[in-house]
């Protein structure tokens, strides 16, 4: 049984950082690539980071303006996303999510991702 579980998430101000982490079981972990996924209410779900299943390359969308960053460590199951300078649009439900590919593309959809997490809250304020 695949478990994917983030942690992390909270509360911090305009400016501020904050780093959200993710733990896997159930499956081979450094076979696939990882992505970050974020949903404010009343919005689409949303991608914002994909790291490689070797980490040989992250991407991001444009708009993330590089605050977003990702590391993995594929002995301990664990992917986690760095987010700095964060602003009150960053405000949403994150969630992590595995890959069904061991590499990312130049854009992120949720049909590419199978297994995903039940999310932890970021709120960012003004």
């Amino acid at each position: 049984q695949v478990q994917v579980v983030e942690s992390g998430g909270s509360s911090v101000q305009a400016g501020g950082s904050l780093r959200l982490s993710c733990k896997v079981s159930g499956l081979q972990f450094g076979r696939w690539a990882m992505g970050w996924f974020r949903q404010a209410p009343g919005k689409e779900r949303e991608g914002v980071l994909c790291i490689t299943r070797n980490s040989d390359f992250t991407y991001t969308p444009a708009w993330i303006m590089g605050r977003f960053s990702s590391s993995r460590d594929n002995t301990e199951n664990t992917v986690s996303l760095q987010m700095d300078n964060l602003k009150p649009t960053d405000t949403a439900m994150y969630y992590c999510a595995v890959s069904r590919y061991d590499r990312c593309g130049t854009s992120m959809s949720v049909a590419e991702f199978q297994y995903w997490g039940q999310g932890t809250q970021v709120t960012v304020s003004s």
